[in-house]
């Protein structure tokens, strides 16, 4: 939770800038951990969430694994304390320097998505004389109930295998030399709320479970990825997620094979809380109609609202007064770069910082100098 005291800190840094409850990133990171290990169940911190060196080395301590999607990534992760032997590697177009660097790694599992993709990491496994381990992400064709822009699990989308492809690409796998499939990979989309959708992927799960039986194999280890959501609108009264309900979700519907490890790649659920982007007020514009806060942060900082009209609650630190309704907007010459419209902040003048919570996940990763804006800097709850 922000607070005065915390303000009047936040008005000697020059903004915008993050701004890391570090207590809480452990508390939550601990909670995760504890409802996993209750079923020996394997996390793998997404770094696409987060990839704040400080904030890596904290979770890596912590013992999670690593799920990237990049060399960089997995550069990044085993430079911050990962072990490669617990780092998962997905995205749909690896380029053959990137998979040579996971190669050279020996990570845990290469998240293969296409044929092709497949006969291409065989090909330079074999120029390396290595055996690769690959996991075939699915496309169950499970509807996330989520924005259009993080779903990932329905066949439209450019994301997996779908099931009338199975019996080619494990024919294709068998033929092949230099990879090893030891996994199944799924996830279906980010910030899913409706716990009922990780009800129905274990239940998809299982009847694939069963095809790939049918073919004889049986995997030691299955990966259903992550996407569990958070909430955005009161992020002190819910500021770490139900991790007990949705770990029992899958211990309780999800068949595994005995000594089958399970797999988990949960990157906002562990880290958007614990983040802040703090911003002072540069002007207070009143129109006819509304009345617009303009702020020296701005979408180059955060993206989520103008990318996904995402919704992140602002609070005024310096201010008492009688809650207003406001446009908070920033410098950004677009008409979208706008955190919030018709928001109610407490009454807002110029110098007042305002903190827009919830954005330790997709903030500070994905910001940007656009318009030459500088990189915002990040600060943490142990060292101001």
């Amino acid at each position: 939770m922000l607070n005065t005291t915390l303000a009047e800190k936040f008005k000697k840094i020059q903004t915008p800038f993050y701004f890391y409850d570090v207590e809480l990133l452990k508390k939550t990171a601990q909670t995760a951990i504890a409802e996993a290990d209750k079923y020996g169940y394997k996390i793998h911190y997404a770094l696409k969430a987060n990839s704040n060196h400080k904030i890596l080395k904290i979770l890596s301590e912590m013992g999670f694994g690593a799920d990237c999607v990049s060399a960089n990534e997995i550069v990044r992760a085993v430079e911050c304390g990962f072990n490669p032997k617990h780092i998962a590697y997905a995205g749909v177009g690896k380029t053959d320097r990137e998979i040579n660097t996971a190669l050279d790694l020996e990570i845990f599992t290469f998240n293969c998505e296409s044929l092709p993709e497949i006969e291409n990491i065989d090909r330079l496994a074999a120029e390396k004389g290595k055996i690769a381990d690959i996991a075939i992400r699915i496309n169950p064709n499970v509807d996330a109930h989520t924005h259009e822009y993080v779903t990932t699990g329905l066949e439209e989308n450019k994301f997996g295998i779908s099931e009338w492809q199975f019996s080619e690409t494990v024919g294709k796998i068998r033929s092949l030399n230099s990879v090893n499939l030891v996994c199944l990979h799924f996830h279906v989309g980010s910030q899913i709320v409706d716990m009922e959708v990780f009800e129905t992927l274990c239940k998809k799960v299982n009847e694939i479970q069963k095809i790939f039986e049918s073919f004889e194999i049986r995997l030691p280890h299955l990966n259903v990825g992550g996407g569990l959501g958070i909430d955005y609108k009161n992020p002190d009264a819910n500021s770490i997620v139900d991790f007990k309900s949705y770990f029992e979700i899958f211990n309780k519907n999800l068949n595994l094979h005995k000594g089958q490890k399970l797999h988990f790649e949960l990157g906002r659920s562990i880290v958007a809380q614990c983040g802040s982007l703090i911003t002072q007020v540069t002007y207070v514009k009143n129109g006819r109609q509304k009345s617009f806060v303009i702020t020296d942060g701005g979408m180059n900082d955060l993206i989520r609202p103008a990318l996904y009209h995402a919704y992140h609650k602002i609070e005024n630190l310096t201010s008492a007064k009688a809650e207003k309704n406001y446009d908070i907007v920033g410098p950004i010459c677009e008409s979208s770069d706008c955190f919030a419209k018709n928001e109610p902040v407490n009454e807002t003048q110029r110098g007042d910082i305002l903190a827009i919570r919830s954005a330790g996940a997709y903030g500070e990763v994905m910001a940007s100098q656009y318009n030459l804006r500088e990189l915002p800097k990040a600060y943490y709850s142990n060292e101001i």
